[in-house]
Protein backbone atom coordinates (compact mmCIF):
# COMPACT_ATOMS: atom_id res chain seq x y z
CA UNK A 1 0.00 0.00 0.00
CA UNK A 2 3.22 2.07 1.24
CA UNK A 3 4.13 1.79 -2.59
CA UNK A 4 0.43 2.40 -4.25
CA UNK A 5 1.00 5.87 -2.27
CA UNK A 6 2.88 8.26 -4.30
CA UNK A 7 0.98 7.34 -7.70
CA UNK A 8 -2.32 8.15 -5.87
CA UNK A 9 -1.07 11.52 -4.99
CA UNK A 10 0.05 11.99 -8.91
CA UNK A 11 -3.29 10.40 -9.85
CA UNK A 12 -4.97 12.85 -7.58
CA UNK A 13 -3.16 16.24 -8.57
CA UNK A 14 -3.89 15.61 -11.84
CA UNK A 15 -7.69 15.02 -11.75
CA UNK A 16 -7.87 17.66 -9.37
CA UNK A 17 -6.22 20.24 -11.29
CA UNK A 18 -8.50 19.25 -14.07
CA UNK A 19 -11.75 19.25 -12.33
CA UNK A 20 -11.07 22.58 -10.89
CA UNK A 21 -10.67 24.39 -14.46
CA UNK A 22 -14.32 22.52 -15.13
CA UNK A 23 -15.99 23.63 -12.07
CA UNK A 24 -15.35 27.40 -12.91
CA UNK A 25 -17.43 28.90 -15.86
CA UNK A 26 -15.28 31.69 -16.30
CA UNK A 27 -12.04 32.19 -17.02
CA UNK A 28 -12.41 35.60 -14.74
CA UNK A 29 -13.50 33.70 -12.37
CA UNK A 30 -10.91 30.89 -12.79
CA UNK A 31 -7.98 33.48 -12.71
CA UNK A 32 -7.33 33.36 -9.19
CA UNK A 33 -6.72 29.81 -9.30
CA UNK A 34 -4.26 29.46 -11.97
CA UNK A 35 -1.27 30.19 -9.56
CA UNK A 36 -2.22 27.15 -8.37
CA UNK A 37 -3.10 25.03 -11.05
CA UNK A 38 0.66 26.05 -12.24
CA UNK A 39 1.91 25.19 -8.72
CA UNK A 40 0.08 21.72 -8.27
CA UNK A 41 1.13 20.45 -12.19
CA UNK A 42 4.72 20.82 -10.70
CA UNK A 43 4.44 18.95 -7.59
CA UNK A 44 2.71 16.65 -9.98
CA UNK A 45 5.81 16.53 -12.59
CA UNK A 46 8.01 16.41 -9.71
CA UNK A 47 6.31 13.30 -8.45
CA UNK A 48 5.65 11.53 -11.17
CA UNK A 49 9.34 12.25 -12.36
CA UNK A 50 10.46 10.74 -9.29
CA UNK A 51 8.36 7.25 -9.63
CA UNK A 52 9.95 7.27 -13.65
CA UNK A 53 13.14 7.41 -12.31
CA UNK A 54 12.81 4.72 -9.81
CA UNK A 55 11.31 1.82 -12.48
CA UNK A 56 13.39 3.00 -15.54
CA UNK A 57 16.59 3.48 -13.95
CA UNK A 58 16.31 1.37 -10.79
CA UNK A 59 18.14 -1.61 -12.11
CA UNK A 60 19.89 -0.83 -15.68
CA UNK A 61 17.80 1.13 -18.07
CA UNK A 62 14.17 -0.45 -18.55
CA UNK A 63 11.62 0.90 -21.18
CA UNK A 64 8.84 -1.27 -20.71
CA UNK A 65 5.62 -0.68 -22.52
CA UNK A 66 3.78 1.22 -19.41
CA UNK A 67 7.04 3.01 -18.29
CA UNK A 68 7.56 4.20 -21.91
CA UNK A 69 3.98 5.35 -22.20
CA UNK A 70 3.93 7.01 -18.38
CA UNK A 71 7.23 8.72 -19.27
CA UNK A 72 6.02 10.09 -22.73
CA UNK A 73 2.44 11.19 -20.61
CA UNK A 74 4.64 12.85 -18.63
CA UNK A 75 6.83 15.30 -21.44
CA UNK A 76 3.79 16.05 -22.36
CA UNK A 77 2.65 17.64 -19.08
CA UNK A 78 6.13 18.83 -18.98
CA UNK A 79 5.33 20.60 -22.64
CA UNK A 80 2.12 21.52 -21.86
CA UNK A 81 3.07 23.48 -18.14
CA UNK A 82 5.99 25.14 -19.64
CA UNK A 83 3.65 26.34 -22.96
CA UNK A 84 0.96 27.50 -20.50
CA UNK A 85 2.86 30.00 -18.90
CA UNK A 86 3.30 32.38 -21.91
CA UNK A 87 0.46 31.00 -24.11
CA UNK A 88 -2.84 30.42 -21.32
CA UNK A 89 -3.62 27.21 -22.56
CA UNK A 90 -5.67 26.42 -19.85
CA UNK A 91 -8.71 24.59 -21.91
CA UNK A 92 -5.78 21.99 -22.74
CA UNK A 93 -5.99 20.68 -19.15
CA UNK A 94 -9.10 18.85 -20.12
CA UNK A 95 -7.04 16.68 -22.18
CA UNK A 96 -3.47 16.84 -21.21
CA UNK A 97 -4.18 15.53 -17.37
CA UNK A 98 -6.52 13.14 -17.25
CA UNK A 99 -4.77 10.61 -19.64
CA UNK A 100 -1.41 11.53 -17.51
CA UNK A 101 -2.85 10.48 -14.58
CA UNK A 102 -4.14 7.44 -15.78
CA UNK A 103 -0.71 6.20 -17.26
CA UNK A 104 1.08 7.45 -14.19
CA UNK A 105 -0.91 4.74 -12.47
CA UNK A 106 -0.82 2.34 -14.65
CA UNK A 107 3.23 1.06 -13.98
CA UNK A 108 1.83 0.46 -10.39
CA UNK A 109 -0.23 -2.44 -11.40
CA UNK A 110 1.26 -3.19 -14.61
CA UNK A 111 5.14 -3.21 -13.81
CA UNK A 112 6.99 -4.06 -17.10
CA UNK A 113 10.46 -4.70 -17.89
CA UNK A 114 12.08 -4.22 -21.08
CA UNK A 115 15.86 -3.43 -20.43
CA UNK A 116 17.90 -1.79 -23.36
CA UNK A 117 20.91 -3.93 -24.45
CA UNK A 118 23.17 -0.56 -24.39
CA UNK A 119 22.39 1.10 -21.76
CA UNK A 120 26.30 2.44 -21.02
CA UNK A 121 26.03 4.09 -24.38
CA UNK A 122 25.40 7.59 -23.82
CA UNK A 123 24.86 8.29 -27.59
CA UNK A 124 22.44 5.49 -27.70
CA UNK A 125 20.36 6.67 -24.61
CA UNK A 126 20.22 10.08 -26.13
CA UNK A 127 19.30 8.69 -29.59
CA UNK A 128 15.81 7.37 -27.05
CA UNK A 129 15.60 10.31 -25.40
CA UNK A 130 14.80 12.59 -28.13
CA UNK A 131 12.55 9.63 -29.66
CA UNK A 132 10.80 10.17 -26.47
CA UNK A 133 10.57 14.01 -27.14
CA UNK A 134 9.55 13.90 -29.83
CA UNK A 135 6.42 11.29 -29.29
CA UNK A 136 5.73 13.99 -26.46
CA UNK A 137 5.64 16.89 -28.94
CA UNK A 138 3.22 15.36 -31.21
CA UNK A 139 1.27 14.25 -28.43
CA UNK A 140 0.84 17.88 -27.09
CA UNK A 141 0.05 18.42 -30.89
CA UNK A 142 -2.66 15.81 -31.41
CA UNK A 143 -4.47 16.90 -28.09
CA UNK A 144 -3.96 20.78 -29.08
CA UNK A 145 -5.81 19.76 -32.66
CA UNK A 146 -8.34 18.17 -30.72
CA UNK A 147 -8.85 21.79 -28.63
CA UNK A 148 -8.17 23.79 -31.88
CA UNK A 149 -11.27 21.32 -33.71
CA UNK A 150 -13.71 22.07 -30.56
CA UNK A 151 -12.61 25.61 -30.78
CA UNK A 152 -13.71 25.81 -34.48
CA UNK A 153 -17.00 24.36 -33.78
CA UNK A 154 -17.60 26.79 -30.94
CA UNK A 155 -16.60 29.46 -33.61
CA UNK A 156 -19.61 28.90 -36.05
CA UNK A 157 -21.84 28.61 -33.19
CA UNK A 158 -22.34 24.42 -33.81
CA UNK A 159 -22.99 22.03 -31.05
CA UNK A 160 -20.10 19.78 -29.52
CA UNK A 161 -20.23 17.11 -27.24
CA UNK A 162 -17.25 18.67 -25.52
CA UNK A 163 -17.94 22.38 -23.91
CA UNK A 164 -14.61 23.95 -22.38
CA UNK A 165 -15.28 27.21 -20.23
CA UNK A 166 -12.81 29.01 -22.28
CA UNK A 167 -10.58 29.12 -25.43
CA UNK A 168 -7.27 30.92 -26.31
CA UNK A 169 -7.50 33.01 -29.69
CA UNK A 170 -7.92 30.28 -32.74
CA UNK A 171 -4.92 31.66 -34.31
CA UNK A 172 -2.43 31.65 -31.71
CA UNK A 173 -3.50 28.24 -31.09
CA UNK A 174 -2.78 27.79 -35.13
CA UNK A 175 0.32 29.22 -34.77
CA UNK A 176 2.02 26.95 -31.73
CA UNK A 177 0.53 24.04 -33.27
CA UNK A 178 2.50 24.43 -36.31
CA UNK A 179 6.13 25.55 -33.77
CA UNK A 180 5.05 22.34 -31.89
CA UNK A 181 5.20 20.13 -35.15
CA UNK A 182 7.92 22.04 -36.52
CA UNK A 183 10.18 20.92 -33.60
CA UNK A 184 9.08 17.44 -33.60
CA UNK A 185 9.51 16.89 -37.02
CA UNK A 186 13.14 17.93 -36.34
CA UNK A 187 13.91 15.62 -33.62
CA UNK A 188 11.81 12.69 -35.11
CA UNK A 189 14.31 13.20 -38.17
CA UNK A 190 16.93 13.14 -35.89
CA UNK A 191 15.37 9.79 -34.50
CA UNK A 192 14.97 8.72 -37.79
CA UNK A 193 18.59 9.08 -38.86
CA UNK A 194 20.25 8.29 -36.11
CA UNK A 195 17.87 5.20 -35.58
CA UNK A 196 19.55 3.85 -38.67
CA UNK A 197 23.04 5.03 -37.89
CA UNK A 198 22.56 2.52 -34.34
CA UNK A 199 21.54 -0.39 -36.22
CA UNK A 200 24.56 -0.55 -38.64
CA UNK A 201 26.74 0.56 -35.56
CA UNK A 202 25.87 -1.17 -32.88
CA UNK A 203 23.51 -4.13 -33.57
CA UNK A 204 25.58 -4.82 -36.73
CA UNK A 205 22.74 -4.75 -39.51
CA UNK A 206 20.51 -2.70 -41.63
CA UNK A 207 17.56 -1.33 -40.60
CA UNK A 208 14.64 -3.87 -40.34
CA UNK A 209 11.35 -2.26 -42.66
CA UNK A 210 9.12 -3.88 -40.22
CA UNK A 211 5.82 -2.23 -39.26
CA UNK A 212 7.27 -0.04 -37.08
CA UNK A 213 9.83 1.77 -39.28
CA UNK A 214 7.21 1.47 -42.24
CA UNK A 215 4.72 3.91 -39.82
CA UNK A 216 7.21 6.27 -38.25
CA UNK A 217 8.44 6.64 -41.86
CA UNK A 218 4.94 7.59 -43.20
CA UNK A 219 4.13 9.84 -40.25
CA UNK A 220 7.43 11.84 -41.20
CA UNK A 221 5.80 12.54 -44.76
CA UNK A 222 2.72 12.74 -43.41
CA UNK A 223 3.95 16.09 -40.95
CA UNK A 224 6.94 16.78 -44.00
CA UNK A 225 3.59 17.43 -46.02
CA UNK A 226 1.97 19.57 -43.46
CA UNK A 227 4.86 21.87 -42.99
CA UNK A 228 5.55 22.32 -46.86
CA UNK A 229 1.33 22.98 -47.67
CA UNK A 230 1.36 25.24 -44.07
CA UNK A 231 4.26 27.19 -45.36
CA UNK A 232 3.28 26.98 -49.25
CA UNK A 233 -0.27 27.21 -49.51
CA UNK A 234 -1.03 28.53 -45.98
CA UNK A 235 -3.11 25.23 -44.81
CA UNK A 236 -4.90 25.78 -41.77
CA UNK A 237 -8.09 24.89 -39.87
CA UNK A 238 -9.91 21.25 -40.51
CA UNK A 239 -7.12 20.71 -42.91
CA UNK A 240 -4.28 21.15 -40.69
CA UNK A 241 -5.88 19.45 -38.09
CA UNK A 242 -6.57 16.36 -40.42
CA UNK A 243 -3.18 16.06 -41.16
CA UNK A 244 -2.60 16.69 -37.58
CA UNK A 245 -4.22 13.77 -36.14
CA UNK A 246 -3.23 11.08 -39.38
CA UNK A 247 0.64 12.00 -38.45
CA UNK A 248 -0.05 11.14 -34.78
CA UNK A 249 -2.11 8.13 -35.35
CA UNK A 250 0.89 6.67 -37.67
CA UNK A 251 3.45 7.27 -35.17
CA UNK A 252 1.02 5.92 -32.33
CA UNK A 253 1.06 2.45 -34.00
CA UNK A 254 4.72 2.97 -35.07
CA UNK A 255 5.95 3.29 -30.96
CA UNK A 256 3.14 2.49 -28.70
CA UNK A 257 1.03 -0.17 -31.03
CA UNK A 258 4.41 -1.99 -31.69
CA UNK A 259 6.05 -2.07 -28.31
CA UNK A 260 2.34 -3.51 -26.54
CA UNK A 261 2.33 -6.24 -29.46
CA UNK A 262 5.80 -6.91 -29.03
CA UNK A 263 6.14 -6.80 -24.90
CA UNK A 264 2.28 -7.56 -23.77
CA UNK A 265 0.73 -9.49 -26.27
CA UNK A 266 4.04 -11.77 -27.22
CA UNK A 267 6.01 -10.89 -23.78
CA UNK A 268 9.11 -10.64 -25.22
Amino acid sequence: MQKLIPYLVVVFIYLAVAADFWRAPKLSEKSKHLKLHSTMIALGLLVHGWLLHQSIFSIGFNLGFYESVSAILWLTVLIYWVTDRDHQLHSLQAFVLPPAALFALLPAFFSSHHFLPEASNSLFIAHVWIAMLAYSLFTFAALHAVLMAIAERSLHHKSSLITLPSFPPLMMMESLLFKIIGLGFALLTVTLISGMWFSEEIFHKALDFNHKTIFSIASWFIYAALLFGRYQYGWRGLKAIRWTMIGFILLLLAYIGSKFVSQILLGR
